[in-house]
């Protein structure tokens, strides 16, 4: 595995707490990123994808039991998602278009439970 040297400033205080476990460093902010994954930007997260939040919007009004029949996508969204199904047959997808197109295909399961119970 290849390695990045990084340069950042903390206070004093913290570099004197650093220094016993400088070699250390890198397990430190990977289990950091661990437990807080939150602080992690390279991965999604994917609740905060516009399709979730349309889902738990729609959950959340509280929806007779004929409407998740007719739940659809916003027209945006929708043509987000058939933007990264053309990308994904023509060239690809990066690891975050992957983990967005993932959102797409859990919402869809969701809701294909959901309208089965309908």
């Amino acid at each position: 595995m290849g390695m990045t040297t990084i340069t950042l400033q903390v206070p004093d205080e913290l570099a004197a707490r650093l220094v016993p476990v400088r070699e250390q460093l890198p397990q430190l902010l990977s289990a950091a990123l661990d437990v807080f994954p939150e602080l992690d930007t390279t991965t999604p997260n994917l609740a905060r994808h516009p399709v979730f939040e349309e889902m738990i919007d729609f959950l959340a009004s509280g929806p007779t039991p004929r409407q998740p029949v007719a739940f659809k996508a916003s027209p945006s969204t929708q043509a987000r998602l058939d933007e990264l199904l053309d990308k994904n047959r023509e060239e690809g997808l990066t690891d975050a278009e992957s983990a967005e197109l993932d959102a797409f295909s859990q919402v869809n399961h969701v809701m294909l439970l959901i309208k089965a119970r309908a």
